[in-house]
């Protein structure tokens, strides 16, 4: 029996060959770190966050040490 391939397909040899090519790139792009901008902008969103985090536990805890409390 004939094995058939379809059509458009890539070979092993060509799909080798993009993958390495995908990843020196991907491999550059790593290297460059991120831009002091977007780590100030995530640091500040952390910020942020951790402060309604806190916020939302201490509203939590509060009820919840009222009701302990109160018993």
């Amino acid at each position: 029996m004939k094995d058939v391939k379809p059509k458009g397909g890539l070979n092993a040899e060509i799909q080798s060959r993009i993958g390495h090519q995908l990843r020196a790139m991907y491999d550059d792009v790593v290297r460059q770190g991120v831009p002091d901008r977007f780590a100030d902008m995530i640091r500040k969103l952390d910020g942020a966050e951790a402060q309604a985090q806190l916020a939302s536990d201490a509203q939590i805890g509060g009820g919840t040490a009222k009701t302990e409390g109160g018993e």
